[in-house]
């Protein structure tokens, strides 16, 4: 067997593997608006814990959508203004007035060292309610780019409870109109899954997972656990409370075409910001880490279309076998987002510029800017 057949049978391999083995990821089956339970004897009461930094121009969608939820009993809201210099807090006080829900602004306090700026200002509008001695049954950590469906947190409660779930937590589908949304959100959500499969998520302890955008905690479980000091240096805070919950009781996570996400990335180099941020921490800041993962995603998804185009037979064959397969399992993920099934052809390249942004993310922590978001380069707390 020749160098490049060898390669090629490797590549396809990891495809087989891939479609056939990881918990369907490829599928996109878990999804909010499937195996609907039925509502709860009695309705528990929520608050919404909405961190805000120069949120300005996102709380006309996302916090009105929360304003609107159509929830049986007692719903509050608390934006934290983490420290904002665009009127985020004037915002959302004009937002809530005569809103008819319990709605509190709070100002953040100045980042504490150790701790990343999006856990710090949830856990600082974790302090007020227990300040306030109204510690709710549950919690919503919502960010302030994330718009709800009138009856979602109603659906989120209802499948938190008929499952005795201590974090339910929905992938909001994220904005994809731009020609580089188009081109790379999709994606986005597709390896999230590959290295998360939600089935294994959802049944298992093989994998552990959230997306941050959307988390229903159970309260009391949060505080079994120690809270969210015990994640305060999480650059990856999704992930960190779902290991810290896990421990506690069944997790779930899905996706959703009810929650959704306004923030527009209109070009090439918002998305690369949004990834770089945390590439290279969820690689654990390791350059063995990082070279695996380069070596593993040229095999993965390079190969296949450069063998299928340039080799000899049969590895040629082989190569655009995997690559085929690479395109099939792009598909659902492309259909969710309503975007056109040609993309598929071009996931080798897409997940090319993936690995520029991965390689991007190990650079800016070398440079001491890791995890920068905001204007705060929050890495240094990750790594603590």
């Amino acid at each position: 067997m020749t160098p490049p057949l060898m390669v090629a049978c490797l590549a396809l391999a990891a495809w087989i593997y891939l479609l056939s083995f990881r918990g369907g990821f490829w599928l996109a089956r878990e999804r909010d608006d499937a195996d609907k339970p039925d509502p709860p004897r009695s309705w528990p009461t929520v608050t919404a814990i909405v961190p805000a930094r120069d949120e300005a121009e996102m709380l006309p969608k996302s916090l009105a959508s929360l304003l609107a939820q159509e929830y049986p009993v007692q719903f509050s809201i608390i934006v934290v203004d983490d420290q904002s210099e665009d009127g985020t807090s004037e915002v959302a006080r004009k937002l809530a007035a005569g809103a008819g829900r319990d709605v509190k602004v709070i100002a953040g306090q100045p980042l504490q060292g150790g701790w990343t700026g999006k856990v710090w200002a949830m856990h600082q509008g974790l302090t007020h309610l227990d300040a306030s001695k109204a510690l709710p049954d549950y919690v919503l950590f919502t960010d302030a780019d994330i718009a709800y469906a009138p009856t979602t947190l109603r659906d989120l409660v209802a499948r938190a409870r008929a499952h005795e779930l201590v974090l339910t937590s929905v992938m909001a589908k994220l904005n994809c109109d731009s020609l580089a949304e188009r081109a790379l959100i999709p994606a986005f959500v597709f390896f999230f899954q590959m290295l998360y499969p939600f089935a294994w998520v959802n049944r298992s302890s093989a994998k552990i997972a959230a997306a941050g955008g959307c988390m229903l905690v159970e309260s009391s479980a949060l505080k079994r656990a120690g809270g969210l000091a015990r994640i305060r240096a999480a650059l990856i805070d999704d992930c960190a409370l779902a290991a810290l919950l896990k421990r506690e009781g069944p997790i779930w996570l899905g996706l959703s075409e009810r929650v959704r996400s306004v923030r527009p990335y209109p070009g090439v180099s918002g998305i690369r910001r949004m990834v770089a941020r945390s590439a290279y921490a969820q690689l654990g800041y390791s350059p063995l880490l990082l070279f695996a993962t380069l070596a593993g995603m040229a095999l993965t998804y390079l190969a296949p279309p450069l063998f299928a185009l340039f080799a000899a037979y049969p590895a040629n064959l082989v190569g655009a076998a995997a690559w085929a397969l690479m395109a099939l399992a792009y598909l659902p993920i492309l259909r969710l987002y309503r975007v056109s099934p040609l993309w598929a052809v071009a996931l080798p390249l897409i997940a090319a510029a993936y690995v520029a942004f991965t390689l991007d993310s190990a650079y800016q922590h070398r440079r001491g800017k890791g995890g920068l978001w905001k204007g705060r380069s929050q890495a240094l707390a990750a790594k603590r």
